[in-house]
């Protein structure tokens, strides 16, 4: 099977690693790739939003299936442009993207299925989440528990110039499920909890993630098909009845209340870092399961789990999510993979055969154990031996997951 992967973050990079290792694959190319995914793949000099370049791509390679990593070109239609032209895609229309690409619709979508969710406020009151409505990298929910807090929240949620959402502030943890979907089923992987907020003890900005462990303790067999069931089927159903299905990767997150589950958002794309630690554990042939769901035909796949638990920890730059970091040298990384650790490279380039920085999270340091104890001493044990001038990462991820097991 000769494959094209879009994009280029750290997202990416462990799709290109986990579809690398499958049986069925005989070429694997990238657009545009970054210098980790280049270990794997060939990369080619097309932009992630580029469609035409994308299917003259695809269509030059004569390439079977297109898996599509980044929320922007989905929400855009860059599947839709490849699909009309006759090439398979794991990554949803335009239409069905919008349950990430707007935040009111979501709520109009759940509503319809009857899915639990955080209730929307007519008067903005504090404590409160508020949300732009469009994409925004992460960065566009803002926790508001004072009245302060409120006024600058609704300032900064306009700038990403949309429609602004008030909702309810719902207490609890934090979850992420990832379900592989073919329009009508879904097939869920290890549940996932991220670390969103930059500093350490949930502190400070909203970012696109600074970290994340899977397996989550308490979430068994039993527990994730409960939630597949409440948050993830009621959604493919409706976007299958309004003639929308969605194809590919339905990432729920949800807020575990005292009350049950309630979804927080949908993103139409693996998530970021999630993926990083759920691919890891994934036992069984991914890119089968992608190429099924994009052909509409799932319901004979079944993916194994590995034994054990994943922890990443993101390495991004001093000022992020601010500002990034470009041309800084990066060195280790052969060090941290030589200890067993995966590293993949999000935010980096290459100048003059150098590895750099060139982003905002620049890399995702992922390992394995037993135990999510284990998994995180070897994670940041590998992510001790990275050296990047001026780059930080928070020291409590997974903290409380290992503590408590």
């Amino acid at each position: 099977m000769r494959v094209l992967l879009v994009g280029s973050g750290g997202r990416e990079h462990a799709l290109a690693w986990r579809i690398a290792s499958s049986p069925a694959l005989t070429d694997l190319h990238a657009a545009p790739g970054n210098p980790g995914i280049a270990t794997l793949a060939t990369c080619h000099p097309i932009a992630a939003d580029d469609a035409d370049g994308l299917l003259g791509l695809a269509r030059s390679l004569a390439i079977d299936l297109v898996v599509v990593g980044p929320e922007a070109p989905l929400v855009a239609g860059v599947a839709d442009t490849l699909r009309h032209a006759g090439i398979s895609v794991f990554g949803p229309s335009a239409a069905a993207a919008r349950i990430e690409g707007s935040k009111r619709f979501a709520k109009e979508v759940m509503a319809a299925a009857g899915v639990p969710t955080a209730a929307l406020l007519d008067v903005p009151r504090a404590p409160c989440v508020v949300k732009a409505d469009g994409l925004a990298a992460g960065k566009g929910v803002l926790v508001c528990r004072t009245n302060v807090e409120l006024e600058a929240g609704l300032d900064a949620a306009r700038e990403f110039h949309g429609a602004v959402l008030v909702e309810e502030l719902l207490e609890g943890s934090e979850l992420s499920i990832l379900a592989v979907c073919d329009g009508a089923g879904a097939l869920p992987l290890a549940p996932a909890r991220d670390f969103k907020r930059a500093y350490d003890g949930d502190e400070g900005p909203n970012t696109g993630g600074m970290g994340s462990f899977a397996p989550v303790p308490g979430i068994d067999g039993h527990a994730l098909s409960g939630l597949l069931e409440t948050c993830i089927q009621p959604v493919l159903d409706e976007l299958a009845l309004r003639g929308t299905p969605f194809v590919g990767t339905l990432f729920a997150g949800l807020m575990l209340t005292a009350d049950g589950p309630r979804v927080l958002e949908y993103n139409c794309r693996f998530g970021d870092p999630e993926t990083q630690s759920v691919l890891p554990l994934v036992e069984g042939d991914l890119l089968g399961a992608l190429a099924a769901a994009a052909s509409g035909s799932l319901g004979a796949i079944s993916l194994g789990r590995v034994e054990g638990a994943a922890v990443t920890v993101v390495l991004a730059a001093g000022d992020y999510p601010e500002a990034s970091d470009r041309g800084t040298p990066i060195d280790g990384v052969a060090d941290a993979e030589a200890t067993g650790a995966l590293v993949f490279q999000a935010g980096t380039a290459l100048h003059d055969g150098r590895l750099v920085t060139n982003g905002g999270r620049l890399l995702g340091v992922t390992a394995t154990g037993p135990t999510v104890a284990a998994a995180r001493g070897r994670a940041y044990a590998a992510a001790d031996l990275v050296r990047i001038p001026g780059a930080r990462r928070r020291e409590d991820i997974a903290l409380a997951a290992a503590a408590a097991a």
